[in-house]
Parts: C-alpha cells; sequence; structure tokens
C-alpha cells in the first residue's frame, strides 16, 4: 500500500513514533525525570516531524525536506552528546531511525513505515532474549551464521537468472540457489540441534539430522545399535527417512511446482508410512532419550555444496545432451542416474529443464526410482553396521520401501510403462 492521502501518511508516521517511543520510554522507565534524552513525546514527534518534512518537500520543495529533517537529526545529535553521564547509544540510534520512518512514511510508503516500525519496536523490546542467545554462541554458530549470511544474502541477489553455458543448460542464479538450499537445510538443522536438541537427544538428531542427510543419520545410528547400545535408534532411523521423504517433497514443490502432484502419489503413502512405524517404534521404546550428537564443525561447508553443485551442473548437461538424442526417456534415464548418487540433485537438474521436455508423470517416476534406491542403500547400511539388532530398524524401512516401490508399479502401469 503506498499514500497520497495526507493524513494516512501522517497517522502511519505518528504510529512508528508510539509504538518505539512506548518501548524506549518503559525500557528506560528507572531514570530520574528529566534526565532522559527522548522519551514516548519525543520519539512521536520526530516520528511525526519526518513525516511532516516529507509532505512539505513533496508539496513545496524538496529542500524543505532536507532543512526540516537536518535540524531534527542535529537536535538529536546535540542531545546525545550533551548526555554525558548516561549516554545511551540503542536510544539515540533509535531516535535517528524513527525519523527515517516518518520520512519514508511521508514519502508515500505507510504500510512498509508501520512495519519497518514494528520490527524495530520487537527487536528493542527483545533486548534480554537476545544477550541471552547471544550469550549461549560460541565460534561455531558465529562462522556458520556469517558463511551462510554471505552465501545467502551477498552473492544470490546479484548473479543472472539465464541460461547460458554449454547446451544453454546453466542459469547462475539457480544453481546458486542450490547451494542456498543445501547448505541452508544444514544450517537449519544445526540451530535446531543447539537450541533443542539437548532436550530431545536421538528423537531431534533422527529428525533435524534427517532433513539434511538421512543417509548419514541411518549409519550413526545404525554403529550404535550394533555396539550394543541402549536407546530408541530404529524409531530414529525410520523418522530420519520419513523426514528425507518430506524434504524430497518439499524440493520438488519449491523447484518443479508441476512435478508435484504425481510426486505426492508416489512418495506420499510411504512417507506416511515411514511416519507411522518411526512413531510407534519411538513410543513402545523403553528409551525415550538417547545421547545428543553434538556437532563439533562448521554445519555450513562449502566444499561439500560446491561439489554437490558441479554434480548439478554436469547432470544438467547430461539431460539437456539425452533430450536431444533420445527425448524423453534420455532425461528420465538421465535424472534416474543423477538421483543414484544425490536423490536432490536430480531434483535441482529436473527444475533446470524446460517443462515441456519431459511428461510430469515420468519425471516423478524416475524421481520415485532414486528414492528408492536411496532407500536400499539405508537398508543395506543397517543390515550391516547393527546386524542382528538392527532386524527391527531393517523392517522399519522396508515398510516405507515396499509401499513406495508399489506405488510406483501402479505409476508405472497406469502410464503403460509396465
Amino acid at each position: 500500500m503506498t499514500g497520497g492521502d495526507p493524513a494516512l501518511l501522517m497517522g502511519a508516521a505518528f504510529a512508528c513514533g508510539l509504538m518505539v517511543g512506548i518501548e524506549r520510554g518503559w525500557r528506560l522507565r528507572g531514570l530520574r525525570a528529566g534526565t532522559r534524552v527522548a522519551g514516548i513525546r519525543t520519539f512521536v514527534l520526530l516520528g511525526t516531524g519526518g513525516g511532516v518534512s516529507a509532505v512539505l518537500g513533496t508539496l513545496l520543495s524538496p529542500a524543505v525536506t532536507v532543512l526540516l529533517a537536518g535540524a531534527l537529526a542535529l537536535l538529536v545529535v546535540v542531545g546525545f552528546i550533551r548526555d554525558e553521564e548516561r549516554r545511551d547509544a540503542t536510544s539515540f540510534v533509535a531516535a535517528i531511525v524513527v525519523l527515517a520512518l516518518g520520512l519514508l512514511a511521508g514519502a508515500g510508503q505507510p504500510a512498509l513505515a508501520v512495519a519497518l516500525g514494528a520490527i524495530v519496536t520487537f527487536v528493542l523490546a527483545m533486548r534480554t532474549e537476545i544477550h541471552r542467545f547471544v550469550g549461549k554462541l560460541n565460534q561455531i554458530d558465529v562462522h556458520a551464521f556469517a558463511r551462510y549470511a554471505v552465501i545467502a544474502a551477498a552473492v544470490l541477489p546479484f548473479l543472472p537468472d539465464r541460461q547460458m553455458g554449454p547446451l544453454g543448460a546453466w542459469n547462475p542464479f539457480q544453481l546458486w540457489l542450490v547451494i542456498v538450499l543445501v547448505t541452508g537445510f544444514s544450517f537449519a538443522g544445526y540451530v535446531a540441534n543447539r537450541t533443542v536438541g539437548a532436550r530431545w537427544g536421538v528423537l531431534a538428531t533422527a529428525i533435524i539430522g534427517g532433513a539434511y542427510s538421512s543417509t548419514a543419520v541411518t549409519t550413526s545410528f545404525a554403529q550404535r545399535l550394533g555396539s550394543g547400545e541402549q536407546g530408541p535408534f530404529s524409531g530414529g532411523i525410520a523418522l530420519a527417512s520419513a523426514v528425507m521423504y518430506l524434504r524430497v517433497i518439499v524440493l520438488v514443490a519449491v523447484l518443479s511446482p508441476s512435478t508435484l502432484p504425481p510426486m505426492l502419489a508416489i512418495v506420499g503413502p510411504a512417507s506416511l508410512v515411514a511416519f507411522a512405524v518411526g512413531v510407534m517404534a519411538w513410543l513402545r521404546s523403553p528409551h525415550a532419550t538417547g545421547r545428543q550428537e553434538t556437532a563439533t564443525r562448521n554445519p555450513v561447508a562449502l566444499l561439500p555444496a560446491f561439489g554437490f553443485v558441479a554434480i548439478v551442473a554436469a547432470a544438467a548437461v547430461f539431460a539437456r545432451w539425452a533430450q536431444a538424442e533420445f527425448g524423453e526417456s534420455g532425461i528420465a534415464t538421465s535424472l534416474f542416474l543423477t538421483g543414484s548418487f544425490d536423490v536432490d540433485a536430480a531434483i535441482v537438474t529436473l527444475a533446470g529443464l524446460p517443462e515441456e521436455a519431459i511428461a510430469r508423470d515420468l519425471a516423478a517416476l524416475a524421481l520415485g526410482g532414486t528414492v528408492v534406491a536411496n532407500m536400499a542403500l539405508k537398508i543395506i547400511i543397517t543390515a550391516l553396521y547393527a546386524r542382528r539388532e538392527g532386524l527391527t530398524a531393517v523392517a522399519l524401512l522396508a515398510a516405507s520401501t515396499m509401499v513406495l516401490i508399489a506405488a510406483l508399479g501402479w505409476t508405472g502401469h497406469r502410464m503403460g510403462l509396465l
């Protein structure tokens, strides 16, 4: 919403000052009257003054805005400098921000100004919680956040969003988006594990770890089963794979929405079975807690992410070549072969192809086949590492895998392929 009604613009500017002013007034309520540089009234006046400055600049001359806003900003600076005993930098910066929000509202963006004012008020009000959160961070946390901030915010917006490279198979924006998604899953899992992992132990590791590597979780839990360690690891293995099914569905929904309906028909039933058997195994376990997996390395690892993108880039060229040489069948084969190494890479490869290149049912069938290959690998890993102690986990994995194979068979029969 952009506004032309001066009353609306002034109301938004007033609201920005009021929201921040109430928070600042409450925060500094313990100070003696007259010792605060800025209280509720001052913040309201700054916000309203910024709005008036912008409106008058529009009606008269931009010079009016510069003079009035500059004078208000100068008064804030003078007040801050004179407050030698208590120079509250937060209130000083908040005052300048309120003035800027008032200018934004008066310039015709009242909705944006009010929204930003609400966010600023929230950040100011969460002072104690933010400080407590920062106090719990370690070096790995900060490095992970910094890396992901650069990956997602400093690079992605500036990449060209068009096809280029061999056979027009590479889109720089989409390729980097792959890195954002892959590292994002890992970062989100790490954050969740740091915040709730200590309480929920194995369950948190299964669900969170399954978001970025259900195979790694399966290997870890199978090794612990094989070593005789007690815990609900069989249920954890099943739940990690259930989250893997869900991750595949989410990636398809984001990267190739047109493939989602047939993909849901194939993967959806298996995911429900995986969640059901995993929860039942968890509830029946006499050990409802387990040792937490503690992260000891930065979860935003760039080298594996670049390796993943290299696979995707090569698969994209291979898929374009297969399309030119063999049509739909070539694309389906290339997706299956790529997915045998990494299911996510196959999904990303599909997203980079023109929608008319392959029928959505056939694409979903190929992707479903890669999920079967992934599940078969985890069954083998569990049987090898856990041995007799892993029979329950193998049965749980096999249950959803059989449902998945049945759904693939039904889809293939409906398409006349089987």
